[in-house]
């Protein structure tokens, strides 16, 4: 039951409109990753290929994330949003129209994902500031747990509409749908109307070292982010070596599917326990709940039963889809408005670039010891990460967000009386993952992975 005093957030006009788009758009981003890869090894049959495009979207993400972050603190991120859909809608259309052709071009391609990623890195900072303006905080709790659900979902059919779509009408039809989806999640944030802190002018240097300042003040934000960019290069590794792995010596590629499905539900089931489970210490129940991907890693390894593996699976992505919400909500209620921008973009800066990281070192570990070296260390690294995390007192203090279903909510702890915010129909993908955002993560980076594993840490990542 919700009280009087705080309504369903989808009875919200604002935050109903950031539903609609983000899903929308995630239901489109979900179709790409495939389609991409497909049509570039098409055209010119080699991964080679494939991994220019991908890096044409990601590089330029990486570096201009922190410069979105100001750009969504000084200006509207409602406009930051709009416009970036936009240009990401042409861009997706570009490509689509490009691969509709008799001859396709990689440099028209890559140029367009380029396009797509530097738009990205200025649409992924404004996701907390539009949720956080859009719904009060005892009711965070539960929009952040109904997005996280709504966009799982999304990716759940993701894959299997982008199968229809590449086999029966071609894989630029895919691309033309998420430039759609793009034009759709702007039409709808036109009529957004949500409230706006404006934060204080002064030069850019100025700017950006006050949002790693924010960063570096709280232990529990910056040792949590740690965290979350081992867990982001685990998943790497994992991603790099499991198909082999389970092709070779556990029964076939079958095996790998079953696990890809496994983590898909898990995540789903994730996020829908986040809207129900209120533990008194979120952060660090979620926090343990990451170190939970050691499991799959160690099961890899050590070639377990392939019904083990896909089980150690499922639980590693029910871990990773319980924390994208609460850590969305922890954040809204502790960092002020005024810098939730700048600091959505260092998380998503540190939690994406450990992912290349673990794709470039896992073939050559494994070239070198063996599949299970990697692997283990890896295991060994998330469960310290991730678990010690447990012994920072941040972790330990903050506490459980205010009750929705209270008149006027639950009292928490604060550690220094501040708030952030969440994600939006500014289309976020992963996740921090694959989004990741993500781990989480949960909008969702341009990549191949994309096609294999439904998310990284939060939400992973918005789509270029």
């Amino acid at each position: 039951m919700t009280s009087t005093h705080h309504p369903h957030p989808l009875r919200l006009p604002a935050f109903r409109l950031l539903f609609l788009g983000r899903t929308i758009s995630t239901l489109g981003d979900a179709v790409v990753p495939a389609a991409l890869a497909i049509a570039v090894t098409r055209a010119t049959g080699s991964s080679s290929a494939l991994a220019l495009v991908l890096g044409c979207a990601m590089v330029p993400r990486l570096l201009l994330l922190p410069l979105g972050g100001v750009v969504g603190d000084r200006v509207d991120p409602r406009l930051v949003a709009l416009v970036t859909d936009l240009v990401r809608a042409a861009a997706q259309i570009a490509v689509g129209l490009e691969l509709l052709g008799a001859q396709p071009r990689l440099a028209a391609v890559a140029a367009a994902e380029a396009v797509g990623g530097i738009a990205s890195a200025f649409a992924m900072p404004t996701a907390s500031p539009l949720v956080a303006a859009a719904v009060d905080g005892p009711q965070r709790m539960r929009a952040n747990a109904l997005l996280a659900s709504a966009v799982n979902g999304a990716r759940l059919g993701g894959p299997a509409l982008a199968g229809v779509l590449v086999l029966t009408a071609g894989p630029g039809w895919a691309f033309l749908l998420d430039g759609a989806s793009f034009l759709v999640s702007a039409a709808l944030l036109t009529r957004l109307k949500v409230r706006r802190t404006p934060a204080e002018r002064r030069s850019l240097r100025t700017d950006l070292l006050r949002g790693w300042s924010e960063v570096r003040s709280r232990d529990w934000y910056w040792t949590s982010l740690i965290g979350h960019a081992v867990w982001n290069g685990a998943a790497a590794v994992l991603l790099t070596l499991g198909p082999l792995i389970t092709a070779r010596r556990m029964g076939g590629e079958g095996v790998w599917i079953a696990m890809t499905q496994a983590a898909a539900f898990g995540v789903l089931a994730g996020s829908l326990l986040a809207g129900r489970f209120r533990p008194r210490r979120p952060l660090l129940v979620a926090t343990l709940g990451l170190a939970l991907y050691s499991l799959p890693l160690v099961a890899l390894a050590v070639t377990a039963p392939a019904p083990v593996t896909v089980a150690s699976y499922a639980l590693a992505m029910t871990g990773l889809g319980f924390l994208n919400p609460v850590w969305q909500t922890v954040v809204q209620q502790e960092f002020p408005p005024q810098v939730l921008a700048r600091v959505t973009s260092y998380d998503w800066l540190l939690s994406l670039a450990a992912a290349p990281l673990g794709y470039t070192l896992a073939p050559l570990a494994a070239d070198a010891w063996g599949s299970a070296g990697p692997l283990l260390v890896t295991a060994a690294l998330v469960a310290l990460a991730c678990g010690g995390a447990a012994f920072v007192p941040g972790v330990r203090r903050v506490g459980r967000p205010a009750d929705p279903d209270g008149p006027t909510g639950t009292t928490r702890e604060r550690l220094t009386g501040t708030a952030r915010g969440d994600l939006t129909g500014a289309r976020v993908l992963v996740d921090k993952s694959p989004g990741p955002t993500d781990p989480r993560a949960t909008e969702a980076p341009s990549t191949a992975q994309e096609a294999t594993v439904p998310a990284a840490r939060r939400d992973p990542t918005i789509r270029g």
